[in-house]
């Protein structure tokens, strides 16, 4: 039975189209390819809007840069991504950036991301991933090292746009205090004393002065 209707089908493409079979079926295949290339080539606006990503849609404009100014450290970390309200900033070598036009890689989940809200100049410079280089301590640092930060800062600076500088607090000795306080402390008196000593090096020239005048005394007691 289905030898008899595939017999009819062929004859009857042969009949109303003068094609062979194969050569029939080989031309309805590429019409159907070209078809659906077509359509999506020139498809409605719409419908290709339905296949783009939701996530696609839904961004919006970036705001403009906020000049914050110089901030702490700890405040730089409020700046990492995990507010989505917030710019997401990164420093280097002290200068804050806005990187939030590459969030892909310093957001949550990028490739970069724990360098975002720190200063990770010594990071960047040696290539490091580790939590003990996310510092803006370049101190040690070799001049390949130097080179590749220097690299860095200038990629940032034609990139991104600076918005700050975070504080440097410089820490002082108690050594260096106490020294301080106590020659601030040292009475007048004791001042006044100390200036009156005679030198070390020899006589003052008070003493040296009256020597001399005895001697000249005593030469013309002697005439």
């Amino acid at each position: 039975m289905a030898v008899e209707l595939w017999e009819t089908l062929k004859d009857s493409i042969t009949a109303y189209t003068g094609l062979a079979p194969t050569t029939f079926f080989t031309l309805v295949a590429l019409a159907l390819a070209f078809y659906y290339v077509v359509s999506e080539l020139f498809g409605s606006p719409d419908n290709r809007h339905q296949q783009r990503p939701r996530d696609f849609e839904e961004q919006q404009p970036l705001p403009p840069p906020v000049q914050l100014g110089e901030i702490s450290g700890e405040e730089l970390k409020q700046y990492d991504g995990s507010d989505s309200k917030k710019p997401l900033l990164m420093a280097i070598k002290g200068q804050i950036y806005d990187v939030s036009q590459s969030r892909m890689f310093y957001g949550p989940g990028g490739p970069y991301a724990l360098f975002a809200g720190k200063d990770a100049s010594r990071a960047l410079a040696k290539m490091s991933f580790e939590e003990k280089d996310l510092t803006g301590d370049i101190s040690g640092l070799g001049p390949f090292e130097l080179e590749a930060l220097q690299d860095w800062e200038y990629k940032f600076m034609s990139k991104y746009v600076k918005v700050g500088t975070v504080k440097q607090t410089v820490p002082v000795s108690d050594g260096a205090s106490n020294d301080e306080s106590v020659e601030s402390t040292k009475p007048a008196e004791a001042v006044a004393s100390e200036s009156a000593k005679p030198s070390e090096d020899g006589p003052s020239g008070s003493v040296v002065a009256e020597t001399v005048d005895k001697s000249d005394g005593d030469v013309d007691k002697k005439d």
